[in-house]
């Protein structure tokens, strides 16, 4: 299948204008997730909890053995060599040349959230930064400055990479490697950070509040493959093979405007039935304003289903925690939602992930 192509568009520029401009919903406001609040579509009709109105906000349960065979139908070990790059190495010289096809601008767009060294319920292990010197201890001239910088970066609070040695289900990794054998605490060695190395490939925008007419979708809600096929009608275009996919659900807005809350209790992302269409697509990348994962998770006993079956099964890596408001909103004003995408990691040897900052050129 090819890389994302355009279409007509269906989806109105206004769309992310702010509240009270004419003809345009809003969002029912709230100090927290969850709780009777819903999102009001382009008609003014209130649609409860769930994306259409049919059933949990988080999507219908999906038992264990269910689960179990969407991985097995998902997964694609033995495919690739090296295996460490999993999903990556559909990304061909070409599929880099299709890409930058997609620059007519040149607009750069960043895509990582300022370095967050405060505490609160979205951030428990805050980033450090401290200055080391302040220019005071040398002679002669010049004089320099110099910093500190430390994360655990795994969480809710720093934009970041999941290399394939992030997530182990049922004690394996992608490509059916030993857990146990493959990471200790000197670091992977197998399913590295360090193994990717940099991506430049189509990135694809579902813009979700855009598609609704909404100015975020509330936390816990899930977006599912009928809502991925319609969102794609709606923007106007189509994911393709080696295509970085975008999830954005407004969660950065909705902070700013609402207050932090805990994502671990709720927030809105990919529920388990929109992975074989991502899988059947080819994606080489999935990420999000979140984590990609809608919570609660609609799997008992599997809190973070989709990095499973994407990290795992289908050897997708994530980026975790995007702020997508500029991209929304430069994606809006340029009537199409494929793009160039950059993802340049740090390169740690043994590193199960990497801070970074995501770059999107319209």
């Amino acid at each position: 299948m090819e890389s994302a192509r355009e279409h007509p568009r269906g989806v109105p520029t206004g769309t992310h204008t702010e509240p009270g401009d004419p003809g345009r919903a809003t969002h029912a406001e709230q100090p927290g997730p969850g709780g009777d609040a819903a999102s009001k579509g382009p008609d003014g009709e209130t649609a409860p909890n769930g994306l259409d109105g049919d059933g949990p906000p988080n999507g219908p349960v999906v038992s264990r053995p269910e689960f179990d065979r969407i991985f097995e139908a998902v997964r694609t070990w033995g495919r690739w060599d090296p295996a460490d790059r999993g999903a990556w190495n559909r990304v061909t010289e070409e599929h880099v040349r299709r890409a930058a096809g997609q620059v007519r601008s040149g607009l750069v767009v960043p895509m990582a959230l300022p370095w967050n060294t405060r505490p609160g319920p979205d951030n428990r292990k805050p980033a450090l930064h401290h200055m080391t010197d302040l220019g005071d201890v040398e002679s002669p001239e010049p004089t320099t400055h110099k910093d500190f910088l430390a994360a655990d970066y795994h969480g809710k609070g720093v934009t970041h990479l999941d290399a394939l040695s992030h997530i182990a289900y049922r004690g394996r990794l992608y490509d059916d490697r030993a857990a146990h054998e493959s990471v200790d605490a000197a670091g992977a060695r197998f399913g590295t950070v360090a193994a990717l190395g940099p991506l430049v490939t189509t990135g694809v925008l579902l813009d979700l509040p855009a598609v609704l007419g909404v100015r975020w979708l509330e936390p816990g809600r899930a977006v599912r493959a009928k809502d991925v096929l319609a969102a794609e009608k709606a923007l106007g275009v189509t994911i393709g093979e080696g295509d970085a996919v975008l999830l954005r659900s407004g969660q950065v807005r909705r902070r700013a405007e609402l207050g932090a809350w805990d994502p671990d209790t709720a927030s809105a992302g990919f529920h388990v039935d929109a992975l074989p269409l991502l899988a059947e697509r080819g994606v080489c990348l999935l990420g999000g304003d979140g984590d990609s994962d809608v919570r609660p998770s609609p799997v008992p006993g599997v809190h973070s289903p989709v990095h499973a079956l994407a990290v795992t099964a289908m050897g997708v890596p994530l980026l975790d925690n995007l702020d997508l408001e500029a991209l929304a909103a430069a994606t809006a004003e340029a009537g199409r939602h494929a793009f160039l995408l950059v993802v340049a990691p740090l390169n740690v040897p043994g590193g199960t992930g990497s801070p970074v900052n995501p770059v999107a050129v319209l």
